[in-house]
């Protein structure tokens, strides 16, 4: 068995070892807004919940490690002392792994990953609305526990409000977990779905993707591709030119006759087969033809 002391291993190391043995870990997928009044929306594994009377939910927007810097959502809820706090389906999976692209301050990540801003009913920052289940929350505490990359930030949320979709609900008001259907995060790229077992999600591109609020309307308006297709669509640095997307329709012409002809609708059907096999660069040419 290899062992090791902490303090003789990097702090990247350590963190990788951390994430991936305690795992897998639930999502929140926290709302706030700065001081201006700017939504913002990003996701956070290290949390859980840890009382009921009264209601604690607590998570840590960690310093990141490359550099030392602190995320928005920590420099928000210090200032406003509110958060949402969003819980994770399979169905926006990928929408919820877009929005931690590090977007610049100000920047509207529910626009980003094609999310719906719903208005909260006590605490200022907006629910996801197609979140399943939403706990609008009031900051008691943060709790810094380091002033070096890696270190967390626990903040202790109180749940003020909680809202549940009555889908996932059972006739005793009881929440169906088969159809609640959570995912939790593991290490690496590795994700759980809860009821399905491990499956892997690229991580966000370093450079920032176009998200949701730069795709063409009859794409991001799709009556057919999904929340997870959008969301995998979005992450992308750049659209395809012109001469690639000839080149790839004269490739697949043999085997999808007639496909520039084809409605929108019937190409965004082919292009759901294309997503499902991670072909984002194809789908996207697809799309666009």
């Amino acid at each position: 068995m290899a062992s090791f002391n902490p303090k003789d291993i990097s702090t990247g190391k350590l963190h990788g070892y951390l994430l991936s043995a305690v795992a897998p870990r639930p999502i929140a997928f926290a709302s706030t807004l700065d001081a201006d009044g700017n939504p913002n929306l990003s996701p956070f594994s290290f949390f859980n919940v840890f009382s009921a009377n009264p209601p604690i939910l607590i998570f840590s927007p960690a310093r990141r490690v490359r550099d030392n810097t602190t995320k928005h959502t920590l420099e928000n809820v210090e200032v406003t002392k509110e958060v949402v706090i969003n819980v994770v389906n399979y169905d926006i999976v990928q929408q919820m792994s877009l929005s931690s692209t590090e977007y610049a301050q100000g920047v509207n990540e529910f626009d980003k990953a094609g999310l719906t801003m719903l208005s909260s009913e006590i605490v200022k920052p907006f629910r996801v609305a197609e979140s399943p289940v939403q706990f609008e929350c009031k900051v008691n505490e943060i709790v810094h526990l380091g002033t070096e990359g890696g270190a967390g930030n626990l903040v202790i949320c109180e749940v003020v409000k909680l809202h549940i979709a009555d889908e996932v609900l059972d006739e005793n008001d009881v929440i169906n977990q088969n159809k609640l259907d959570l995912v939790a995060r593991a290490g690496g790229s590795y994700y759980s779905r809860a009821n399905k077992g491990f499956f892997e999600i690229p991580k966000p591109l370093s450079t920032l993707g176009i998200g949701v609020d730069n795709m063409p309307e009859e794409v991001k308006n799709s009556m057919v591709l999904t929340g997870n297709d959008i969301g995998m669509l979005a992450n992308v640095e750049g659209l395809p030119n012109q001469s690639e997307i000839d080149e790839f329709i004269n490739n697949v012409s043999e085997r999808y006759p007639n496909i520039k002809e084809k409605s929108h609708h019937e190409k965004h059907k082919i292009a759901r087969n294309y997503l499902s096999y991670g072909d984002v660069d194809s789908a996207w040419k697809l799309l666009l033809s």
